[in-house]
């Protein structure tokens, strides 16, 4: 786990994107897995500024989103989908064919789950996979207390997670209580992961995931036993941390072929 802070979400975002051109330029094939909600919004919004003025090209990008909400139809203005359109796939060139969200509305949700994990096994497997950490520690919609090796699935959200979400939907429109979402056995196999993590209420849950025990009940702490991850920070969500001078002196410190500039 490389532990890289910056002083804003928006540095810190600027740094993800430059790691995630440089898989896309490295290997134009790449698989990406994306995530959705506030937190890498950011990162979307340079990686299309890249595309517009620097000519990155995703034309032979898959993308696989982490998870949907059960129930919600692509259209709906809460849904992943919408998300993701908006917030990405209008701006750059990923090919219709090679763009994979979960379907909400799965007539038979095991067999699809079953049929999404195939899809990213034939695709070659996940190259690097975007990550967001819940405010309780979890990763997708894996909730506190998941199997550490689940796999794509459905799941019940807590009340903490509908309550964080609530702000996406309209005024007295029910968060849904299922979603399904990759599983932790899955994002663990993905060949780098980044995880983006910004604002003091993000505080607690970073500094479990990072230094804490690795536990289900904080199922980001598993990343711990990753091979390749970096977890990018604002100062505000790495406040809680106990090592931020020796993480800040790692990153500043690092061989130039190291280098994430």
């Amino acid at each position: 786990m490389e532990i890289i802070i910056l002083p804003t979400a928006e540095e810190a975002s600027e740094v993800a994107a430059r790691l995630v051109a440089r898989q896309v330029r490295e290997n134009p094939r790449s698989v990406v897995g994306l995530a959705t909600g506030s937190t890498p919004c950011r990162l979307y919004q340079s990686l299309a500024r890249k595309h517009t003025s620097e000519g990155l090209d995703f034309s032979g990008v898959t993308s696989f989103n982490l998870d949907e909400y059960v129930g919600l139809a692509p259209e709906h203005p809460a849904s992943y989908h919408r998300f993701m359109e908006e917030n990405l796939f209008c701006h750059v060139n990923i090919p219709r064919e090679r763009i994979h969200i979960p379907d909400g509305l799965a007539g038979d949700i095991p067999a699809h789950c079953a049929a999404y994990e195939q899809a990213i096994l034939e695709a070659g497997g996940i190259d690097l996979q975007i990550l967001g950490l819940g405010s309780d520690g979890h990763l997708g919609f894996n909730e506190p207390g998941s199997s550490l090796a689940s796999r794509t699935r459905i799941k019940t959200l807590t009340e903490r997670t509908r309550s964080d979400n609530a702000r996406f939907f309209t005024a007295g429109e029910q968060v849904p209580h299922h979603v399904i979402t990759m599983g932790l056995g899955t994002i663990m196999e993905s060949r780098m992961c980044l995880l983006l993590a910004f604002g003091k209420g993000k505080a607690d849950a970073v500094a479990a995931t990072v230094e804490g025990p690795v536990t289900a009940n904080v199922p980001g702490s598993l990343l711990q036993f990753h091979p390749r991850t970096k977890v990018l920070l604002d100062a505000e969500a790495a406040s809680a941390l106990a090592r931020t001078d020796y993480y800040q002196w790692v990153y500043q410190n690092k061989p130039v072929w190291q280098s994430d500039l």
